[in-house]
């Protein structure tokens, strides 16, 4: 299996068992390895009382993408250190997606930059996040 394939099979698994992503209502655009695309709309229900949408909902998709991106090398990776800065407003039925930028990948970190845009492809969100790679393989039993 390559690179592609596998990262792929990981971030399904990830996914069928996260309730919350499925909630959000994200849509995988792609995967691979430090490779993740997701797209989301924003709903009434995520909207705070300023009538736009609460930070979680970028944080969360933000947060969805680096794991998805950084345990797509196979890898199991916990996060470890998270921030954003929020840059526009996101209003009820607005498309955000997800651009991440892989910057750093050792044996045992990797420090990536997820960029949230809206739809009219105007960035939303800045996120940055550190992870801890575990060194253990999503599927070990196909290393013997």
């Amino acid at each position: 299996m390559n690179a592609r394939e596998l990262a792929q099979r990981v971030v399904d698994r990830m996914f069928d068992n996260d309730p919350f992503s499925q909630w959000l209502g994200i849509e995988r655009l792609e995967d691979g390895p430090g490779i993740s695309v997701l797209r989301m709309v924003v709903r009434d229900e995520m909207l705070n009382g300023f009538a736009i949408a609460h930070g979680g909902i970028a944080y969360s998709l933000a947060d969805s993408a680096l794991a998805f991106a950084s345990n797509g090398h196979g890898i199991q990776a916990v996060s470890i250190e998270t921030s954003i800065s929020h840059v526009r407003p996101v209003r009820v039925g607005d498309i955000l997606s997800t651009m991440v930028e892989e910057r750093s990948l050792t044996r045992s970190t990797g420090l990536y930059y997820v960029t949230v845009h809206n739809h009219l492809g105007e960035p939303v969100a800045h996120f940055r996040g550190t992870v801890h790679r575990t060194g253990k393989p999503w599927f070990p039993q196909e290393e013997e």
